[in-house]
C-alpha cells in the first residue's frame, strides 16, 4: 500500500513541474491543434466560399457577411489564399497571407493581410476582426468598383466595312444583333464590371462576342470610397465576318420580290465561309434556323452513296411511274415516267422511283446515314450565331429508308445546311460552315469518297442543261439540284420549293416556303443571284 501511494504522489509532482516550466508549456501539451492548422482550415473555407466552415473556427461567434459582400461587389470568380510562416507567442499567433482574387471580366487582384489567432477553450481559433479580410477594412466599410470602358469594337464584313451601324439591311441586322440596356441577369452573367442599364449586345454577333467587342474597363477597386488598386483595361477586338458585300447584295436582289417567305445562303466551298445570308421576311431567321424537309435536293446525297458503292452516271436504271419499297408506294412528280435511262438522266429528271429502290438495294439505312453525315447532317454547328443542326435520323424500316432517299421522312435541314452540302460536292470535302472565320470549329472536315466529285459534278450539270432546272435561266457552268419537299398532312400536300448548287467557288441553297416546284420557283431565284454576282 505504501509503495503504491508513493508512486501516485510522484506522478502528480511530475505534472506540476511540467506545468510550471516555461509558462506556455502547459498549452503545448494541452491545447488542441496548432495555429498553422487552424489558419489553413480558415483559408481553405475562405477559398471555397464556405462561411459556416469559416465561422466554426472563430474565437468569438459572429457573422462574416463581409466576405460575401466582397465576392458580389467585385465579381470574384475564385479566391486563392497562400499562407506564410506562423509567428507564435504565449497563447497568440499570427499568420500572414497573400490573397489572389480572380475577378470576372477584369483579371486578378492580389493583396496581403494577416490572420490573428488566439487560444480559446484550449483550442487555437481565429481572432477575427474586419482587418482580417483586408488590412484597410473597417467595421461597416464595403467594397465597390469604378469602371471606365473603352470604345466598343466594330463588326465588319470580309472587306472590313462596318455592318453594325444599324443602317445595313434587315438580313444582316438579324446576324449582327443590336445593343440593349443590361439587366440584372446580364450583370450576373457578365460580371460586376457591368452595371444595370449599360449597353450590351443582344442577339446575333453582338451577344455572342459581347466580351470580345466590349473589351475590359480600366477599373478602380475601392473600399469605403478609397481606391486600393487600379486594374488597367484593354480595348475590344473587332469581329470580322466572312460576309461578302457583293454576294449579300446579289442575294437580296434575288429574293426581295418573291411573294412567299424565301431564303438564300451562299458559301465558299474551298473554306466553308458563309458569303451571304438573306431572308425576304423579318423575324424568324429561316435561312439559319429553318427546319424543312430537303426534298429532292437530298438525291445529291443519295447519289454520293450510290457512286461510292460502285455505280456510274452512265449505268442503266429504270424510272417507272410507281415503285414500292417496304410497303411504301412511291411516285414521281406529276406521275412522270421515263422507262429505261441512265442514272445521270434519272437524277436530272429527279426520279423518286429510281432512287428509293436503289437506296434500299445498294445502301441500306446505315450507309445512307454515313453519307448524310459526310456532308454535314447531324454535325455540330458553330458559325457565330444560333443555327439549327441538320437532322438525319437512321431509318427504322425500308419504307422510311425509301422516303429518306429523296429527302422526305423525318429529315430536316436549313438553307445553310443544304448550301453546306452543295459546297462539299463542289469542293470534294465538307467543311464546317462559319460566319466568323476565327472561330474554332467543333466538327472536323470530312472528305467525300474517291471518285464521287467528278460524277456528281456531271450529274448536277445535267440538271441545269437538260433536267428539272433547264428552263430556270441559270448561267452556263452552273451545277444544281431541284427539290420539291412535301409537308403537312392530308391527301393533297403543299410543297416547299428548293434549289441548291454551285458555280465556280460559290455554293448556295434557296428555299421558298410553300412555293411548289423547285425548278419553276426556287431555281429562277438562284439564277438571279448568280447573274447579279
Amino acid at each position: 500500500m505504501a509503495r503504491g501511494r508513493t508512486i501516485a504522489i510522484a506522478s502528480v509532482a511530475a505534472v506540476l513541474v511540467v506545468g510550471a516550466a516555461g509558462g506556455g508549456a502547459y498549452y503545448v501539451l494541452h491545447t488542441r491543434g496548432t495555429p498553422a492548422e487552424t489558419a489553413q482550415r480558415f483559408a481553405t473555407a475562405w477559398q471555397a466560399g464556405d462561411a459556416s466552415a469559416m465561422a466554426a473556427v472563430l474565437a468569438t461567434p459572429q457573422q462574416l457577411s463581409a466576405y460575401d459582400q466582397q465576392r458580389k461587389a467585385l465579381g470574384v470568380e475564385s479566391t486563392q489564399v497562400r499562407l506564410g510562416q506562423v509567428a507564435e507567442g504565449d497563447d497568440r499567433a499570427r499568420v500572414p497571407y497573400t490573397a489572389t482574387l480572380t475577378l470576372k471580366n477584369l483579371g486578378t487582384w492580389s493583396y496581403q493581410g494577416q490572420i490573428d489567432l488566439v487560444v480559446a477553450d484550449r483550442t487555437w481559433k481565429v481572432d477575427w476582426k474586419p482587418a482580417t479580410l483586408h488590412p484597410s477594412m473597417t467595421q461597416g466599410a464595403a467594397f465597390s468598383i469604378k469602371t471606365k470602358w473603352p470604345e466598343r469594337a466594330a463588326i465588319t464584313d470580309a472587306e472590313g466595312g462596318r455592318i453594325d451601324t444599324g443602317t445595313v439591311g434587315g438580313s444582316v441586322q438579324q446576324l449582327v444583333g443590336y445593343l440593349d440596356k443590361a439587366t440584372k441577369k446580364d450583370v450576373g452573367k457578365l460580371g460586376s464590371s457591368y452595371k444595370v442599364g449599360q449597353a450590351v449586345g443582344r442577339g446575333g454577333l453582338q451577344e455572342t462576342f459581347q466580351t470580345r467587342l466590349a473589351g475590359t474597363p480600366t477599373t478602380e477597386i475601392q473600399l469605403g470610397g478609397k481606391t486600393l488598386q487600379t486594374i488597367e483595361g484593354s480595348d475590344g477586338e473587332p469581329v470580322r465576318t466572312s460576309l461578302d458585300p457583293g454576294a449579300q447584295a446579289a442575294a437580296v436582289t434575288a429574293v426581295k420580290d418573291v411573294d412567299k417567305p424565301a431564303s438564300l445562303v451562299a458559301i465558299r466551298p474551298s473554306t466553308g465561309e458563309i458569303l451571304a445570308v438573306v431572308n425576304n421576311r423579318g423575324g424568324f431567321n429561316r435561312a439559319l434556323d429553318g427546319r424543312y424537309p430537303p426534298g429532292s435536293t437530298f438525291k445529291a446525297v443519295t447519289a454520293i452513296g450510290l457512286v461510292a458503292a460502285g455505280m456510274s452516271p452512265q449505268d442503266t436504271v429504270t424510272c417507272p411511274m410507281y415503285a414500292n419499297v417496304g410497303g411504301l408506294r412511291i411516285r414521281n412528280s406529276d406521275k412522270e415516267e421515263f422507262g429505261s435511262l441512265s442514272l445521270l438522266d434519272s437524277f436530272a429528271h429527279s426520279c423518286n422511283t429510281t432512287f428509293a429502290p436503289l437506296a434500299q438495294q445498294k445502301l441500306g439505312a446505315e450507309k445512307l446515314l454515313d453519307v448524310a453525315e459526310d456532308v454535314g447532317f447531324n454535325q455540330p454547328l458553330n458559325i457565330g450565331v444560333p443555327a439549327a443542326k441538320a437532322s438525319f435520323p437512321r431509318a427504322q424500316s425500308d419504307a422510311e429508308l425509301a422516303a429518306e432517299a429523296f429527302g422526305q421522312a423525318r429529315i430536316t435541314s436549313s438553307p445553310l445546311s443544304i448550301a453546306s452540302a452543295a459546297a462539299a460536292i463542289a469542293d470534294g470535302t465538307w467543311r464546317p460552315p462559319t460566319l466568323v472565320p476565327s472561330l474554332k470549329q467543333k466538327a472536323k472536315e470530312r472528305p467525300l469518297p474517291e471518285g464521287v466529285k467528278p460524277a456528281l459534278h456531271e450529274m448536277m450539270a445535267a440538271v441545269v442543261t437538260k433536267g428539272t432546272a433547264k428552263s430556270a435561266g441559270l448561267p452556263a457552268g452552273t451545277h444544281g439540284k431541284t427539290g420539291t419537299a412535301e409537308y403537312g398532312t392530308g391527301e393533297k400536300l403543299d410543297s416547299h420549293a428548293w434549289f441548291m448548287g454551285f458555280k465556280d467557288d460559290v455554293a448556295f441553297a434557296v428555299v421558298v416556303e410553300g412555293g411548289g416546284g423547285g425548278g419553276a420557283v426556287a431555281a429562277p431565284v438562284a439564277a438571279t443571284f448568280l447573274k447579279e454576282l
